[in-house]
């Protein structure tokens, strides 16, 4: 009902075109079918958006969300009214103006339901989109007209390349001062290897920023408006012909050489249709063979409709995208692969996989991917990993920190589960003899540590809780105690990382903390044979004074060393000490007392 009133709202504030009446009608019966389980695979795209730090991916979903009908305004990152973006849930984010934490939603653009996940910039966070990948079908790549190809734009690619997810790219902020799309494009094209191409082009730059122009349809597109909501088409300027020439061709020839279909036609010198050239992309889109360029600028409200419009031309749906889950069998040495069915068929054996757990305020949340058959409300389900038997007490669908409960799921969704313990990366099945498992999330290192503690020694108890929490939900977040400093040591993948899940625990658990460099337990020890103990030794034995000098080889003993063992009594090997005594023996005409 909040939805229907927003989209109510929308329509009636913003739609100013003639011909609003009918975009009103069609965005109120978008969301009456928002509830899930009712698309086909052909009207499903499961998206997630990632980028370099401050590239616009928050500021881009939020105008999606307008667009779609799915909020009835817009609020900044940041913003004057302090209320923040609609994805970023947590008080930290709306305070930093950063992401944190990846958070999904769902809307409804041209009868078409879009799972969106909108993901972390910061390298801190970097399981967040790991995870967020793992269960998507296809991805968009913004990037900084300024900025260009950073240095967490590369770490994303290699994310989507590990995991074989399709994207396409979103040049944005065209309205900033120094902005050049061409040289974003030659970046993706040299340091991500990417064989690349405008589907769209700027009119304009800077302050200057018209329009864009459509390479495809061949048509010049503007965003009237007070929020760009309203679209008006027009020839393409008479100025950026010559240029607008040049580029599609340039996309015709990208497109050919990775289509054979498209590829065997401009051999020929044939003059692709607008249809075809848009099939050609989409199929070298789904391969991972092309990546479509389009530009716009968010904050302005200008180019957001066609990116979602390149969505669903090029994107793939669930039935386009292989996905098996692995066999373990005992009675067969090597593990065999199974191909999931995408289709939404209840007779199905129920597949799904644990990508992210989250503390609620009614438990646990569970975020779950489904890859094959249906999972409805009350239905039993298997824990591959433990063979525990679970009841789903509760199914939501997600937006932002908002659900919508719902009975059922089906091959293609994104959901939510309240009340299952698991761990991340576990898989459910509705059968107890398919002894199952998707492959799991890749987890990188921590690559930083420091000690925490509590400010209050009472507070032990809230830092133990808020402790376990966080662990549970990050995988790259690791605690540990050190026994010998008697230190509480957190690692992590930055400081902002840790310095984050500080703040956390004062202001969830109202627990404040300290932290600090952690102490180094330092250690001496040789590390190769080397002549030691020179020395002068008289011998009582002769009339008068004489002297010997010794010298004698040192090495590590072959037995395991501990830190608690002396050094004079363990690190010799024990021919060496025993050669050493009858030395000394000798040379001084006595027994020598042996050191215990």
């Amino acid at each position: 009902m909040r939805l229907l009133k927003a989209c109510l709202s929308l329509a009636k504030t913003h739609l100013l075109a003639p011909g609003s009446v009918t975009l009103k009608k069609v965005l109120i019966n978008s969301c009456r079918t928002c509830s899930s389980g009712i698309f086909p695979n052909e009207r499903i795209r499961n998206i997630g958006i990632s980028a370099h730090i401050d590239s616009g991916k928050t500021t881009l979903t939020e105008r999606v969300l307008f667009y779609t009908g799915k909020i009835a305004e817009i609020h900044e990152v940041k913003g004057k009214d302090g209320v923040g973006a609609t994805m970023d849930s947590m008080e930290l984010e709306r305070q930093r103006g950063i992401t944190i934490q990846s958070a999904a939603t769902y809307s409804v653009w041209e009868n078409h339901n879009i799972n969106i996940i909108d993901t972390p910039g910061h390298v801190d966070f970097t399981i967040e989109v790991e995870r967020a990948l793992r269960v998507l079908d296809g991805a968009v790549l913004v990037l900084c007209a300024v900025g260009g190809v950073q240095c967490q734009t590369m770490t994303v690619n290699r994310q989507m390349k590990r995991y074989n997810v399709p994207f396409l790219t979103f040049i944005n902020k065209l309205d900033r001062m120094g902005a050049n799309p061409s040289r974003a494009l030659q970046q993706m094209r040299t340091k991500l290897n990417h064989n690349a191409a405008f589907v769209s082009i700027p009119i304009g730059l800077e302050g200057n920023m018209r329009g864009i122009i459509d390479l495809v349809e061949e048509r010049s597109m503007y965003f009237d408006g007070p929020f760009g909501q309203t679209i008006r088409y027009d020839e393409i300027p008479a100025d950026f012909r010559a240029e607008a020439a040049e580029r599609r061709q340039e996309l015709v020839e990208c497109v050919a050489n990775a289509d054979e279909v498209l590829g065997e036609m401009f051999l020929e010198e044939k003059i692709p249709t607008n249809k075809d050239l848009k099939a050609a992309i989409r199929r070298a889109t789904v391969q991972r063979l092309f990546t479509p360029v389009l530009v716009g600028t968010a904050l302005k409200n200008k180019g957001v409709q066609p990116l979602l419009d390149a969505v669903l031309d090029y994107l793939p749906n669930p039935t386009e995208v292989k996905n098996y889950a692995i066999l373990n069998d005992e009675d067969v040495s090597e593990t065999s692969k199974i191909l999931m069915d995408p289709t939404r068929d209840s007779a199905k054996p129920y597949v799904g996989l644990a990508f992210k757990l989250e503390a609620g305020r009614f438990g646990q949340l569970t975020y779950v991917r489904v890859y094959q058959g249906c999972l409805k409300k009350g239905e039993y389900i298997i824990n591959t990993r433990t063979s525990k038997k679970v009841r789903v007490q509760r199914l939501v669908r997600l937006h932002a920190d908002q659900m919508e409960d719902v009975d059922e799921v089906y091959a293609g969704d994104i959901c939510a589960l309240f009340g299952i313990d698991c761990a991340s990366g576990d898989t459910f099945t509705s059968r107890t003899s398919a002894n199952l498992s998707m492959e799991s999330i890749h987890v990188p290192e921590p690559v930083i540590s420091m000690s925490m503690k509590p400010t209050n020694k009472n507070d032990l108890d809230k830092f133990s809780k808020g402790i376990n929490r966080f662990t549970r939900e990050d995988p790259t977040f690791r605690v540990h105690f050190d026994t010998e400093s008697k230190e509480t040591i957190i690692s992590g993948m930055g400081e902002l990382h840790l310095e984050i899940y500080s703040q956390r625990m004062e202001r969830e658990y109202n627990c404040p903390c300290v932290m600090g460099k952690p102490k180094v337990a330092f250690r001496e020890t040789i590390t190769s044979p080397v002549q030691c103990l020179t020395s002068l030794i008289r011998s009582r034995a002769a009339a008068l004074g004489s002297t010997a000098k010794l010298s004698e080889s040192l090495s590590l003993s072959s037995q395991s060393i501990s830190p608690s063992w002396s050094l004079k009594t363990r690190l010799l090997e024990p021919t060496s000490r025993s050669s050493l005594y009858q030395l000394l023996k000798r040379v001084s005409g006595r027994p020598v007392r042996r050191d215990p």
